[in-house]
């Protein structure tokens, strides 16, 4: 499963400001709110809930927030860089500033799980998050993410 199969156009933002894990999360679920067309509160109280069962936190200053809704039909991930990180109670103890959010539907088992260890192995990467932090904006961002080559030509 390609990260671009998951990152709807608009999926990615950088230069996002919040000054908690909840703010973050809030900013997140506006974001997914306009590409599923669910709302923006219903997709916070699942991933807050999913957070309370322990944080997304998985170190190196990212997290991986994610929750199961109805009323999605695929795996959909969306990611934010925020302008500075926030505590997220990582097992590290390290801020994320880098933040990947991802959406299931309700009977997404092995899916779900598939997208999650994708997107995991290639955040855990440090080549790949020190091009996220060096990204200029969304679309490099995008193209860092999904691998896409990166044009510097004028």
């Amino acid at each position: 499963m390609a990260l671009a199969d998951l990152i709807p156009d608009g999926g990615a933002a950088v230069d996002v400001g919040a000054s908690s894990r909840k703010q973050a999360l809030q900013a997140m679920s506006e974001t997914a709110a306009q590409a599923t067309g669910l709302n923006p509160r219903v997709i916070f109280e699942a991933v807050l809930q999913r957070e309370r069962l322990g944080s997304t936190g998985v170190g190196q200053g990212v997290a991986i927030p994610h929750a199961r809704l109805t009323g999605i039909d695929k795996v959909t991930g969306f990611f934010m860089r925020l302008r500075a990180p926030v505590d997220f109670e990582s097992i590290d103890g390290q801020p994320a500033d880098l933040i990947f959010l991802l959406l299931a539907p309700e009977d997404a088992g092995a899916e779900h799980l598939k997208a999650l260890a994708r997107v995991s192995r290639l955040l855990r990467r440090e080549d790949v998050r020190q091009r996220l932090r060096a990204a200029p904006d969304a679309d490099a961002v995008y193209a860092v993410l999904t691998g896409e080559p990166t044009s510097d030509a004028a």
